[in-house]
């Protein structure tokens, strides 16, 4: 259940569908509900009212106007729901692509918003969990790497074996209160200026 200080910007050309969407979203006790009807400078006016969630609902939208959408998406790095009333395989994937967190087709009654906006903040929310876990490993891969490559530069410049190499690296980090993979590093560059 999104908290009541939760900020909500509607984004919506039609005047009616938006009122729907605000109805919805105060029913579900969100009352920070800002609706922008005009989409000149848009970005603009997200980055100023810098809501918690953005909803976007699209009548009937053009491929040019979905694709400022979407790009609106990418940008905000936060839980984006779409309402369209028709789409196709091609639209839902460039959806998917741009990180929108709910696309609804057909789907706008004011009863559905509520749980549509928790949806969207959860697959916002695992999508950036996931993300991150992906860096980190990356970022732990990388290291590992670098590691590996201090030890065969250790092994072979100090005829050393492996485990011999390892404990050297280590005991020089605990020695000088760094990372392991920091003084690997150091080994690293060092034997590139040297080599």
């Amino acid at each position: 259940m999104p908290p009541p200080s939760l900020s909500v910007a509607v984004i919506d050309a039609n005047l009616v569908r938006a009122a729907i969407l605000e109805d919805g979203l105060r029913a579900a006790g969100i009352t920070s509900v800002t609706v922008i009807c005009e989409t000149a400078n848009l970005l603009k006016k997200l980055v100023s009212l810098d809501p918690d969630v953005v909803i976007i609902d699209l009548e009937d939208p053009s491929r040019d106007v979905l694709e400022q959408m979407f790009q609106v998406s990418r940008l905000v790095q936060r839980p984006v729901a779409m309402f369209v009333d028709q789409s196709d395989g091609a639209m839902i994937q460039a959806a998917v692509d741009a990180g929108v967190s709910a696309y609804v087709v057909d789907g706008l009654k004011k009863e559905r918003v509520k749980a549509i906006v928790d949806m969207a903040i959860s697959r916002f929310n695992a999508f950036g969990r996931l993300t991150r876990e992906l860096e980190q490993a990356k970022s732990e891969l990388a290291d590992r790497k670098i590691i590996e490559r201090a030890k065969g530069i250790l092994m072979k410049s100090r005829n050393l074996g492996e485990e011999e190499a390892y404990a050297l690296l280590r005991k020089t980090a605990m020695r000088e209160t760094r990372k392991l993979v920091e003084i690997a590093r150091s080994v690293v560059t060092a034997a590139g200026l040297l080599g």
